[in-house]
């Protein structure tokens, strides 16, 4: 793939750091603020760039375990999560070849309708089992999701961009 002008070349990625980075944002995802509405799903936020960055590391049978297990978690509806993820990674892979040609601040506002979506099949899922609607500050969680992936990005491509074996004949 010819990579837009400017960028740096990234490293191949450790498939021990996938597995720690979305371990950790799981982890991050059982403390107790994440059971606000307005609070951005991180666990979804590192699911969506792995699917995005690497579609083929980032099986949707992940996706729909460690939502199964935040359902449980939460004591929410059994399968809320785990549909919503699987969904952000499908959408997230489909749209990976066209997504790695934008700027970061670009993508995360292509990325805001997905976030939305979500949140909204979240809500909707909840609603029609009986729950209640939980105001408008459901909005602020996309928003928020849109705000911090510059940030994520930039912190879990951090080390692909970590310089190679310094060679002065090597022009990469």
């Amino acid at each position: 793939m010819i990579m837009p002008r400017g960028q740096q070349l990234l490293l191949p990625v450790n498939p021990t750091f996938i597995a720690f980075s979305v371990a950790l944002a799981f982890v991050l995802s059982l403390l107790p603020w994440s059971g606000y509405v307005w609070m951005p799903d991180l666990l979804m936020l590192v699911l969506a760039f792995w699917a995005l960055h690497h579609p083929n590391r980032m099986p949707m049978s992940v996706g729909f375990l460690l939502g199964l297990a935040v359902d449980v978690q939460q004591t929410s509806l059994l399968g809320q999560h785990a549909l919503t993820y699987v969904l952000v990674i499908y959408a997230s892979q489909r749209l990976s070849r066209r997504m790695m040609w934008f700027s970061l601040f670009t993508q995360a506002v292509q990325m805001l309708p997905l976030f939305v979506l979500a949140a909204v099949l979240q809500m909707a899922i909840r609603m029609l089992a009986g729950g209640i609607f939980p105001g408008l500050s459901i909005a602020l969680a996309p928003v928020f999701e849109m705000v911090l992936w510059p940030f994520l990005s930039v912190l879990l491509l951090a080390p692909q961009r970590r310089a190679p074996d310094s060679d002065r004949d090597r022009p990469l």
